[in-house]
């Protein structure tokens, strides 16, 4: 089982969850039962966010070089890299990559890929908290006209 850990400078790094190397479940830790949050195709690299409906498609991870890929309209996004001792490092353009974290007990690159992809990728959850903020107002407008 892969642990994944956020890079804390000059403390200790924060347990996040953990991957299965059987079947690629990606399991986010909390208090109480832990969370399914997505999954990692381990022969092929694709990872998938759950959601209702249909898994979301993320991006890829070459197998071979460690190399992540944000898939979005149009050519895929280079986000960031996965070391073969599980090191991940998100992408800084014109400079040296940043080390965000690592994947302990790591069997396969796509582990570390699918944890990076879930956990670390900040475009993603941007436009999370924009859709979040979006359907709160609209909520809160509809509530509003109720009590009248």
């Amino acid at each position: 089982m892969g642990k994944i850990y956020r890079n804390k400078p000059l403390a200790f790094d924060e347990y996040l969850g953990h991957v299965s190397p059987d079947d690629g479940k990606v399991y986010e830790t909390r208090f109480g039962p832990d969370r399914y949050v997505g999954r990692v195709e381990l022969n092929t690299g694709k990872v998938y966010h759950t959601r209702f409906g249909p898994d979301e498609y993320l991006g890829r991870i070459d197998l071979t070089t460690g190399k992540t890929h944000h898939t979005k309209f149009g050519p895929d996004e280079y986000i960031g890299r996965v070391t073969s001792d599980g090191k991940l490092y998100r992408h800084v353009p014109l400079g040296f990559d940043k080390y965000v974290g690592k994947v302990t007990e790591m069997h396969s690159l796509a582990e570390g890929g699918a944890a990076f992809l879930l956990f670390f990728y900040e475009g993603r959850t941007e436009e999370e908290k924009v859709e979040d903020e979006t359907a709160t107002e609209e909520t809160e407008g509809n509530e509003g006209s109720k009590g009248n």
